[in-house]
């Protein structure tokens, strides 16, 4: 069984200091998972808070992601340790392949047993992906193994539930760990969970986190703001009610935000 923490801070278009300044206050907050890529242009930053932090390595959750450019057999290693030469440590604890790429001259049979070679080299504890639709969630797990896929990283919100998706990884036992649960903040403007957070007095971000959370995702949300920072934490302590999850159900709208040509799959 993998283990993924069920909440972390993410890292996506945070560049220069407004990543060290996130970085620093998220780990000042309690925050101890953290979650970048090589394609984020912040991998040296954030090994950089880290380190000014005090925190130790042994006490953190480090997640980065194969940019598409590194995904042959003769780039990706080499590309990891970069970014553990960026991040300041000797291996991280879970690297994810960032897109399928499905067009870029790669068989994924190619980069995923390039990844596992990573993991059998101990420069990441975990391995897994990103993006995946079932098809090729299928062909990562006959390249490497099901057991070998710590989790699928996707897009997912109350406006983009993605069941198809997730009962199959429920199937097949890999976590999902959810990105952009807020919808680039669109879902916190929604009527129905402004009136679930009026209830609990609660804001309708951690609303949206704590349904993800209750449905046993990971999340990763992201914010320059230390007080946002540490109210999205409290999600954690929220519990939702059934009626509160069902009548999220009902918000289903394929509300897709991120689907970057030739990099996207067929999306389920």
């Amino acid at each position: 069984m993998s283990h993924i923490p069920a909440f972390g801070l993410g890292t996506f278009r945070l560049q220069g200091q407004v990543v060290i300044d996130s970085v620093r206050n998220g780990l000042e907050l309690g925050y101890r998972t953290i979650d970048t890529a090589q394609i984020y242009g912040n991998e040296a930053e954030v090994g950089a808070a880290i380190a000014a932090s005090g925190v130790a390595r042994d006490e953190l959750f480090l997640t980065t992601k194969i940019w598409v450019d590194n995904y042959s057999r003769s780039k990706l290693v080499a590309s990891l340790k970069d970014s553990l030469t960026k991040l300041r440590t000797d291996r991280v604890d879970l690297t994810l392949i960032h897109w399928p790429a499905p067009n870029n001259g790669v068989p994924l049979e190619e980069f995923m047993s390039a990844l596992a070679d990573a993991k059998a080299q101990g420069l990441t504890r975990q391995i897994g992906v990103s993006n995946f639709n079932i098809e090729l969630t299928k062909q990562a797990i006959a390249a490497v193994g099901k057991d070998n896929i710590a989790t699928n990283q996707i897009e997912l919100s109350p406006y983009l539930q993605n069941r198809k998706l997730v009962e199959f990884l429920a199937e097949q036992g890999i976590h999902v760990t959810s990105y952009m649960t807020l919808a680039y903040g669109k879902v916190l403007n929604d009527p129905v969970i402004g009136e679930i957070a009026r209830r609990h007095d609660a804001t309708p971000a951690q609303v949206a986190l704590a349904w993800a959370l209750q449905l046993g995702y990971s999340v990763i949300p992201s914010s320059t703001k230390r007080e946002n920072l540490a109210s999205n934490l409290l999600a954690q302590q929220l519990k939702l009610t059934a009626d509160d999850m069902a009548q999220i159900a009902t918000l289903e709208r394929n509300g897709r935000e991120v689907s970057p040509e030739g990099l996207a799959p067929v999306w389920d």
